[in-house]
C-alpha cells in the first residue's frame, strides 16, 4: 500500500488537474504513488549533488519496485545548474539512457532542480509528463507547484522557459529534516510572501519554535502555501489575468539582487527577503500599508535570519540594470506588485523606476534593518 499523505491539495486544471501530497515518508513510496497514473516504463529522476547521495537510491529503489526502469541523472548543487547547457547535457544523458517519448522525468531536488527538469521535460521529444518531489521549503510551498519551467539567461533569471505542469507532486516534509539552518529558513521568504498577499494569520502560524523538528506543524504549514499558490494558479494559469502576479511580491527587485550578486552569493529566499523589505516600504507610500504592518513582514524575515540589508559590495547600479530586463517588465512598463493591507495585493502601473532606485539604495543603508 502507498504512503498516506497527512494533506491533499488538488491542483483543478480541468483534465490537466493534479495532487499535491504532503507529509513525511511518501519519498520510500513514490513507485505506489505514481503507479496509478498510468506512465511508461523508462524515467529519468534528475536531481543534484547535494540531494543525489541523500534520496537518489531510494528513489530508484521504490520506482524499480513498482515495475518502472529508472535511471539517476545528478547536476551539479546550486544556481549555475539552471543553464541552457545544462538543460542539454540532461537531455543527451537522457538520450544515451534509451528514454524516448513515452518516458517521463522526476525532479528530485529544491527549487533549482524542479525548474531545471520540468524544463527539460518541456523540451525533451516535445514535451513529456514529469514529477516533482520538492526537498526543501521554497520548493514545497511555492515552486514545484504551478508549472512554471526554466532557465536562466546570462541577462536574468528564469527568462527561458515553458509552463509544464507537473502530473504529481509529492512533498515529503522529512526531507527537510535534513536542510542545514540557512536552507531550511530561505523558505520562509515565500511563505511570508503568501502569507502578505493573501493570508497574514501565516504570520503567527511561522513564528513558533522548532519548526524544522515538528512535521505535523510543519505539514499543515505547507499545505495552507499550496492551497494558496494552487488557488491562484487556477485562476490565472498562465498569468494573463494579473492574478498570477500577485505571486511577485518581492520579486522585481529579489531578482535584480540575485542576478547583480551573482547566481550563488544570496539562495533565492534571501534575495526575495530584500525584495520584499523593498516591497513592503513601497507600499507603505504607495499603497498605504501601515507602518505596522510593514514591520510584522520585516520582523518576520529577520525572525528566520534572512537579509534586510544589502551587501555594499554589491552596485545598486549593477541592480538596476539586471531588474530592467526582469519579465515583470511588459514593454517597459513597470508592474510592480504592492499590498495595501497584509492579505491583500495588487498590481500597480505607478511605481516608477526612481522609485524602485530610492527602495534599492535605501536597503545599503544600515538603519534600514527594523529594530525589536
Amino acid at each position: 500500500m502507498p504512503p498516506e499523505p497527512l494533506h491533499t491539495v488538488e491542483v483543478s486544471l480541468d483534465h490537466r488537474a493534479y495532487n499535491v501530497l504532503i507529509g513525511p515518508g511518501l519519498l520510500e513510496g513514490i513507485g505506489s504513488l505514481v503507479a496509478p497514473l498510468g506512465l511508461g516504463k523508462q524515467c529519468a529522476i534528475i536531481t543534484d549533488s547535494t540531494v543525489g547521495p541523500l534520496y537518489g537510491e531510494r528513489a530508484l529503489a521504490s520506482l524499480r519496485e513498482s515495475g518502472f526502469a529508472p535511471v539517476l541523472i545528478t547536476v551539479p548543487a546550486g544556481e549555475t545548474s539552471k543553464s541552457m547547457a545544462t538543460a542539454e547535457q540532461v537531455c543527451e544523458e537522457m538520450i544515451a539512457a534509451g528514454l524516448d517519448r513515452k518516458s517521463w522525468v522526476v525532479a528530485l531536488g529544491g527549487g533549482v532542480v524542479g525548474d531545471l527538469a520540468g524544463f527539460v521535460a518541456a523540451i525533451y521529444y516535445r514535451g513529456l509528463p514529469f514529477v516533482q518531489i520538492p526537498t526543501t521549503i521554497i520548493a514545497q510551498v511555492d515552486s514545484a507547484v504551478g508549472g512554471k519551467t526554466g532557465v536562466n539567461a546570462a541577462s536574468g533569471k528564469n527568462l527561458i522557459g515553458a509552463f509544464h505542469q507537473p502530473r504529481l507532486v509529492v512533498a515529503d516534509t522529512a526531507t527537510l529534516q535534513t536542510l542545514p539552518a540557512r536552507e531550511f529558513n530561505e523558505g520562509f521568504a515565500e511563505v511570508i510572501k503568501h502569507a502578505a498577499i493573501r493570508d497574514a494569520s501565516l504570520l503567527d502560524a511561522v513564528l513558533q519554535p522548532d519548526l524544522q523538528g515538528d512535521l505535523p506543524r510543519l505539514a499543515a504549514i505547507i499545505e495552507r502555501n499550496v492551497a494558496i499558490k494552487a488557488a491562484i494558479v487556477i485562476e490565472d494559469e498562465h498569468e494573463t489575468k494579473g492574478t498570477r502576479a500577485l505571486l511577485n511580491f518581492g520579486h522585481t527587485i529579489g531578482h535584480g539582487i540575485e542576478n547583480a550578486a551573482g547566481y550563488g552569493r544570496y539562495l533565492h529566499g534571501e534575495a526575495i527577503s530584500l525584495g520584499l523589505a523593498a516591497a513592503c516600504r513601497l507600499s507603505v507610500a504607495r499603497a498605504g500599508l501601515p507602518e505596522a504592518e510593514s514591520r510584522r513582514v520585516l520582523e518576520a524575515l529577520r525572525h528566520f535570519g534572512l537579509p534586510l540589508q544589502l551587501d555594499p559590495a554589491i552596485s545598486p547600479d549593477a541592480v538596476m540594470t539586471a531588474l530592467r530586463t526582469d519579465k515583470k517588465f511588459s514593454r517597459g512598463e513597470v508592474r510592480f506588485v504592492l499590498v495595501p493591507k497584509l492579505g491583500e495585493a495588487f498590481v500597480s502601473k505607478a511605481v516608477t523606476l526612481e522609485e524602485i532606485r530610492a527602495e534599492v539604495d535605501a536597503l545599503t543603508i544600515e538603519n534600514f534593518v527594523p529594530q525589536p
